[in-house]
């Protein structure tokens, strides 16, 4: 008997040494484990934010991408801070450009998206770069001269675009072959009058698509519109003999899709 419980006795002690060590292995000092995961709304990178909520979009490093160039630099200066924020924060109606902010639905705080805003100014901007050019303002509510973009267009795209818009094979110094139909009707379903109006006037620099300096050359005493006809084989620029205002935030259907087909 004394044996039995001796033999007893020591294989509880077993047990229960086993039980020790497995239980400190498993809770014990956890100083050498991997850092926790910061909860979603306290990520306070740029670039992390960036690359989750706006990179398959616009691109890596904001080229290249299905939506605008959020990397050109003209295009930034144009359409400055604060509508950059407000675009992050409420998206864009009737577009691919959702709402951001938690109060219009989206996922991020006012702080990342001003986050989003302003790293995008200083990642990617150029200070005081159009100060002496008197640029288009960013968005317009005149009307547009649809005679007078026709011969706009006619001088300054069709060579790219094609004389009906239709698309037109690339020249030598591109590589990403045959450029798209503007005037395709699922293409400009997607997009709104303002995306046209920011590719025309900042360009594509990531497409080989110059800017409204090098291209249309608007003089600097007008401002430069564009008139989406949807029913006529032609989308036009339209020049209108009315001083350059101050940049303007309203919303006229922000931003959009790009031409391969996306936004801003």
């Amino acid at each position: 008997m004394m044996l039995a419980a001796r033999r007893l006795l020591g294989l509880g002690a077993f047990i229960l040494s086993t039980a020790c060590i497995t239980f400190v292995g498993c809770v014990g000092d956890r100083s050498g484990s991997e850092p926790e995961v910061a909860r979603p709304e306290d990520i306070r990178s740029f670039s992390t934010l960036y690359k989750t909520n706006c990179s398959a979009c616009h691109g890596e490093n904001g080229k290249n991408g299905a939506a605008i160039s959020l990397s050109n630099p003209v295009y930034l200066a144009v359409a400055g801070e604060d509508h950059l924020r407000d675009v992050i924060a409420k998206g864009v109606p009737n577009a691919l450009m959702p709402p951001f902010a938690r109060s219009a639905g989206g996922m991020l705080t006012d702080q990342q998206v001003t986050i989003l805003a302003q790293g995008m100014i200083h990642a990617w901007g150029k200070p005081n770069l159009l100060a002496t050019q008197n640029a288009p303002p960013y968005s317009s509510t005149l009307p547009g001269d649809a005679a007078r973009g026709q011969q706009a267009f006619a001088t300054f795209c069709a060579r790219c675009h094609g004389p009906t818009g239709e698309g037109n094979m690339a020249d030598a110094k591109r590589t990403s072959g045959k450029i798209g139909s503007i005037v395709d009707p699922s293409y400009l379903a997607l997009i709104s009058d303002q995306y046209l109006r920011s590719n025309i006037i900042a360009g594509r620099p990531d497409q080989g698509m110059p800017d409204w300096r090098s291209d249309a050359n608007v003089p600097p005493t007008r401002a430069s519109h564009i008139v989406r006809i949807r029913n006529a084989p032609l989308l036009f620029i339209a020049e209108k003999d009315e001083p350059c205002r101050s940049r303007s935030h309203d919303t006229e259907r922000a931003d959009s899709p790009k031409q391969s087909s996306h936004d801003d």
